[in-house]
């Protein structure tokens, strides 16, 4: 029977939210993280733990069928693989920054200047798109360091916090990109494995949805019922069942979780009651 080969990030933040969706989809790992590869117990799956920098070539020989990767990597090193689905965790941002004394009003006060990152066609691509000319010195790790010891007069860097950034005494200026976590393939991938990967992509579709919502259940007084039903967006309608007490109904309905408060508030507003609010794990729609 064929196996789908994923890579993932072999430790840091990446690697423990990529195996949390892989659990949350209902795959098994057997525990990996000293191996170069382990097997799924339950699913035809091989993880492959890799240096995220290393998972783009591999996808592109065909080595792995598909990965867990960071899209400012793919963006950086990845050409035309494609991206099977965006995550939704692990964000973050490719920014420049300058010393915090530095005067920047522009791109072009980065004219001419030294600029150290890891992330050397990224940076050139933006710079050419705003007809800036620089230096780049290529570094990996510690680039935050650059400008404190001489090497260059700003940096272009992952962001997430920020507090990096802070204690270097740098400033963020300027975001080439805004990245997350995706699931991506291997241009070579085969067919039977392409199958494998589209029930991967339809379950973590179901997981993510689950994590953008929220089940209500409210009671509602049914001279109410129409105003409130126009508030709750549903996924087709809210379910609506008679309470035992006359003149209630029962009303249940998902709710995107980013809109929660403000559509409990109106609802609260036009005589709603005994509002339950649960997680969901799946969505499958």
């Amino acid at each position: 029977m064929s196996k789908l080969k994923i890579a993932v990030q072999k430790s840091g933040r990446l690697y423990d939210e990529s195996m949390q969706i892989l659990k949350d989809i209902g795959i098994s790992i057997d525990n990996g993280r000293d191996q170069l590869k382990a097997s799924a117990k339950n699913f035809p799956l091989e993880v492959f733990y890799l240096r995220n920098g290393d998972i783009p070539q591999y996808l592109k020989d065909g080595v792995v069928d598909a990965a867990i990767i960071g899209e400012n990597v793919l963006i950086e090193k990845g050409g035309d693989i494609q991206i099977v689905q965006k995550l939704g965790f692990s964000s973050c941002k490719v920014s420049i920054a300058v010393p915090k004394s530095a005067k920047y009003a522009s791109m072009q006060d980065l004219e001419g200047k030294r600029i150290a990152t890891s992330y050397p066609n990224t940076v050139q691509q933006f710079l050419d798109k705003n007809n800036v000319n620089a230096q780049l010195h290529i570094i990996n790790g510690s680039v935050e360091i650059a400008p404190n010891i001489g090497l260059a007069d700003a940096i272009v860097d992952i962001v997430s916090s920020g507090s990096t950034l802070f204690k270097n005494g740098l400033k963020e200026v300027e975001v080439l990109l805004k990245s997350e976590a995706v699931l991506a393939s291997s241009p070579l991938i085969s067919e039977a494995n392409s199958d494998i990967l589209n029930i991967i992509k339809f379950r973590i579709e179901s997981v993510l949805k689950g994590r953008r919502s929220k089940y209500v259940l409210l009671n509602a007084p049914n001279d109410k019922l129409d105003e409130i039903i126009a508030i709750l967006p549903g996924m087709k309608s809210p379910t609506v069942l008679p309470l035992a007490q006359e003149g209630w109904s029962s009303v249940h309905t998902v709710i995107d979780k980013n809109k929660f408060w403000e559509i409990i508030d109106e609802l609260k507003g036009h005589g709603a009651e005994g509002i339950l609010v649960c997680p969901i794990d799946n969505m499958v729609l």
